[in-house]
């Protein structure tokens, strides 16, 4: 494992659920990274977890020395706005997942105001 892998995989920060929406659970993760292999590490060591790897979504965003770097997981439109979330905040260097747990019942255009609710609580807790 190179050495950008260890040390992304040793600094996961899992704040655990944040908040609940109609039966939908969202739960916040991130790490430090500076490369794309950093990123899957973090990602490979979170669903090392069960109950991450079966959510039903981990959408993430990432600011790398490169640019910036999303993935929906199925949750259309999710990514960019942690990725619009971190440039605002001008966060460098780390990667947020936004873990969502389906509940049941669709929330339209509120999912988008739980994913900033999540990454909200992410960075207050930084």
């Amino acid at each position: 494992m190179s050495q950008d892998k260890r040390a992304a995989s040793a600094s996961l920060t899992k704040l655990g659920v944040v908040l609940t929406d109609r039966g939908s659970k969202y739960a916040v993760s991130g790490a430090p990274v500076t490369s794309r292999e950093a990123v899957d590490a973090v990602l490979a060591e979170l669903k090392e977890d069960r109950d991450y790897a079966k959510a039903t979504h981990n959408t993430w965003a990432a600011m790398l020395p490169t640019g910036g770097l999303k993935a929906d997981d199925g949750e259309s439109g999710a990514g960019m706005v942690i990725l619009r979330m971190m440039e605002r905040e001008e966060i460098k260097d780390h990667v947020i997942i936004v873990t969502r747990w389906y509940g049941g019942k669709k929330l339209g255009g509120d999912r988008f105001r739980r994913v900033q609710d999540a990454v909200r609580a992410y960075l207050d807790a930084r």
